[in-house]
Order: structure tokens, then C-alpha cells, then sequence
């Protein structure tokens, strides 16, 4: 991490401001040559990740010629899993935007230009004319008409947004002349088609934030729908508007990422394994702590924690193809769909927190996953990942283990199965399909066997789980 001290962004002192986790930019100083100490930084599309090879500008908190303060934030970034935003490390002016909002701008090219003084935004516009167009300007670039990055413009054919009177007024918003929204609430607004204009502000000061316009797009749908209803009654349920079949879609940022990840999977050697357990016990110790907060989620992280305690081997990770590492924690990953793509939130230290935290733990972390504000740290640090398809109703499948990992379980449904007893009677047990795949460089049948018996162990005597 030694390179982002040399940054023209860095992180904020009070993350309680901010709605996506922020990130530095690199910048490259360039002095005049005719007044050395006056200085126009050139801001780099920052790597967001190892395999980043470009990233999209989500939204510019600042417009062009707007004067900036140290650890102000000035645009938002999408990196593969969340939104980062970016805050400046210098004073100065926003002089030049040279990507603008939903534009795509390979990593370490230039996306911008910070001006040290007011005098210098000239001359950092023409040299951003001069990057855009590969040559020296034979005229002053053209102004660029700052956009109104409070109400997003709404497509032609798209439906009309809700209607919410507004009941307070922001103090920076200038008498009401200007919105005041976070930018998650802003980019919400953009893919829902809400017109923030009309948006009721329940925020700081009537500031207008996520759940605010999500209230607005849910009106706008039930009114649209109580409209179709009486237009077309008993009419049958039309696919969604925005789906036109026979289109052609590109991979989202997130979607990408993805698909990189279980190409490089295909590299690796797997084998599974698969084991029945019987889930009588923790159904009903489920039942008993529900009402607590205790979620099916975090009983089977912790179960699953407990069991790589006594097996580090599964725990482990082989990353170079020469050697592998015992992962000094039980970090367990599990997997969450949500809308564009798939994320694994990090429940870290699950064998060592008491069920309540980790409950806790795991609902603000998909609350953040599904808002796009997880952290690095808290989505890509697992030493070994969940998957679990059983409230769908799926009985048993596979799971593709990602890359830098040692393992993967996929859990199925509990579902009620016909077995026999010890004394030779039939009975009727809950019973659920763990299939395990696994990196078989490093992790052998054997030691799969072995985990998968002590689990089973743990979930058919619950009773550590919630010590």
C-alpha cells in the first residue's frame, strides 16, 4: 500500500458522512516550467483490484471550476463490488473533467485535472484538450456545461415519476435552487427513474438519501399499476418493460468481474464431495433464538468455523501453484445475489465471535452488499465460502470455487426424509446435502471426509453453537 501515499485522494476522517467506502487516486505532479511552484495534478483512473483493467465513473460529486477543500469528496468510482468515493487530499479547483458520469476509462488513464490555483484552470483545461485530442489545442477548449447532478434527466418513453412534495429545504441548497442528495441517492435516482426534484428528504436537513427515492420508485409503481389494472382488467402478467427480448446486453461492471473469476477457476484441479446431514437439532435450536436475531446464515458460518478449526487443512489457500498457506483466520464468505451480480460478504473470525455478533454481522453486511457500500476487506478476505440455495427449495448442487480459496460448500434444502432407525424402525428425520469442492493440489478426499464427519457432528449437537 505504499504507493498511495503518493495520491492525490485519500481516505476521510468521518466515515459516518459517507454512504460508499472512499478511495485514493493516483495523481502525477507536472510543474510549469515557467512558474515552478504553481502545480495542475493530472488524476488517474485508479486498479480498484488485481485483475481491474478499467473502471467507470458512477457520478461527480463536484462540477468543473467548483473550489475544493481537503477531504471533500469529488466523484464516485465503481469498483467490481461497491462504489467507492473519493475524497481530495488538496486544496484547489476541479478544473477539467475529462470522463464524464456512466463513462468507462481504462486504469491509470488520466480522468481529470486538479488545478492549485483559481488562474491555473485555463491552462488545466487545455492540456486536457490536448490529452482528448492527442495534439497541442489550436483553440481554447470548449466549455463545458456543468451538469446538474441533482435530478437526472428522465429517458422519453420512461414512466412518469412519482409526485412528493418536498416538506424541507437543505441549508446548502441554496433557498431550494440547488438538490442536496448523497450520491448513492443520485446514481438510485438514475437507474430508477426518479426525478429528485419531487423527492421528500428525510436525511440530515431534509437531505434526500437512498431510502427516499426507493420510496418514490415504489409509489410510482403502485400508481402505474393501479392504472393498468383499471385499464386492462383481468389481463394477463406482461414481462418487464424494461426486457426487450432478443438484445444483446454487456457485462456490468460487477458481471465482468464475475465471469473473470470463474474462467480463472477452470485453472485449478477440483474435486467434491458430498454429505447428508441430519438438521433436527439445529432446526429447533433455530426456532429457540430466532426471535433474538440469530439468523439459519450465521448458525451454519459459525458451525462451519467451528469445523475448520480442527481441520486447517480445508482452510488453507494455494495461490502460486508451488506452495500453500494455513491461514492464520476463519474468514468464512458467503455468497449473495444481488441485483447484477453476485458477492460474497466476509463473516471474519467466525469461529471466535458469540452467534449473536455474528448475526448481527451478517445482516449489516448484505444490507451494505445490496447497497454497494461493502469495503474491500469485507468481500474479499474468505478463506472458505458458503453457498447456500436452500430456502430456494434446491435439494443438492454444485458450487464453482473462486479463486485463491481452498474450498467451497454448497447447502441445500432441509428437507423431511423417510430413514431408518437404529432399532431397525423406519422414522422420519430433517436432513439437508453439503457438496464440498475443493482445491485438490492441497486438499485430499480424506481430509474432506474428515471435515465433513466433524461438521455433521456440530450440527446434529448444536448446543456449542450458541456458547
Amino acid at each position: 500500500m505504499a504507493h498511495l501515499l503518493r495520491t492525490s485522494f485519500v481516505a476521510g476522517s468521518s466515515p459516518s458522512l459517507r454512504r460508499r467506502p472512499f478511495l485514493q487516486l493516483p495523481f502525477h505532479p507536472r510543474r510549469r516550467s515557467l512558474q515552478p511552484h504553481a502545480t495542475i495534478r493530472e488524476i488517474f483512473m485508479p486498479a480498484l483490484s488485481s485483475t481491474m483493467t478499467e473502471g467507470k465513473i458512477v457520478s461527480w460529486i463536484k462540477t468543473e471550476g467548483d473550489k475544493l477543500a481537503k477531504g471533500e469528496s469529488v466523484v464516485v468510482v465503481e469498483s467490481d463490488k461497491a462504489d467507492m468515493d473519493v475524497e481530495t487530499f488538496y486544496d484547489g479547483y476541479l478544473a477539467a473533467i475529462m470522463v464524464d458520469e456512466g463513462g468507462v476509462a481504462p486504469v491509470g488513464s488520466a480522468i481529470a485535472f486538479l488545478a492549485e490555483t483559481e488562474d491555473e484552470i485555463s491552462e488545466a483545461k487545455s492540456r486536457a484538450a490536448n490529452v482528448s485530442s492527442g495534439s497541442p489545442p489550436s483553440a481554447p477548449p470548449p466549455e463545458k456545461i456543468p451538469e446538474n447532478v441533482g435530478a437526472a434527466a428522465a429517458p422519453v418513453a420512461a414512466a412518469k415519476p412519482a409526485s412528493v412534495v418536498v416538506a424541507s429545504t437543505h441549508p446548502a441548497s441554496e433557498g431550494g435552487k440547488r438538490i442536496v442528495a448523497s450520491p448513492y441517492a443520485k446514481k438510485l435516482a438514475k437507474e430508477l427513474n426518479v426525478e429528485l426534484g419531487a423527492v421528500l428528504g428525510t436525511g440530515p436537513s431534509g437531505r434526500i438519501v437512498a431510502k427516499d427515492v426507493e420510496a418514490a420508485a415504489s409509489a410510482a409503481v403502485l400508481k402505474s399499476d393501479a392504472a393498468r389494472s383499471v385499464s386492462a382488467p383481468g389481463s394477463s402478467v406482461q414481462p418487464p418493460p424494461s426486457l426487450e427480448l432478443g438484445t444483446t446486453v454487456p457485462f456490468s461492471t460487477m458481471q465482468g468481474a464475475v465471469s473473470r473469476n470463474m474462467v480463472e477457476s477452470l485453472a485449478v484441479p477440483t474435486f467434491r464431495v458430498g454429505y447428508t446431514i441430519t438438521t433436527d437439532a439445529l432446526d429447533a435450536i433455530y426456532k429457540k433464538i430466532k426471535s433474538k436475531g440469530v439468523t439459519m446464515t450465521a448458525l451454519l458460518a459459525k458451525a462451519t468455523a467451528l469445523a475448520l478449526a480442527k481441520h486447517p487443512i480445508v482452510n488453507s489457500s494455494c495461490r502460486d501453484g508451488k506452495s500453500f498457506t494455513y491461514n492464520s483466520s476463519i474468514n468464512i464468505a458467503v455468497a449473495v445475489a444481488i441485483d447484477g451480480g453476485l458477492i460474497t460478504p466476509v463473516l471474519q473470525d467466525a469461529d471466535k465471535v458469540d452467534i449473536y455478533s455474528l448475526s448481527r454481522k451478517w445482516k449489516e453486511l448484505v444490507d451494505k452488499a445490496r447497497a454497494k457500500q461493502l469495503q474491500p476487506q469485507e468481500y474479499n478476505t474468505g478463506t472458505f465460502t458458503l453457498s447456500n440455495l436452500g430456502m430456494f427449495g434446491v435439494d443438492r448442487f454444485d458450487a464453482i470455487l473462486p479463486p485463491g480459496t481452498g474450498a467451497i460448500m454448497a447447502v441445500g434444502a432441509s428437507i423431511p426424509t423417510v430413514v431408518g432407525t437404529k432399532d431397525g424402525r423406519i422414522g422420519k428425520k430433517n436432513q439437508m446435502q453439503v457438496n464440498v469442492t475443493a482445491d485438490h493440489r492441497v486438499i485430499y478426499g480424506s481430509d474432506l471426509a474428515t471435515f465433513l464427519q466433524t461438521l455433521a457432528k456440530i450440527i446434529e449437537d448444536p448446543k456449542g453453537l450458541t456458547q
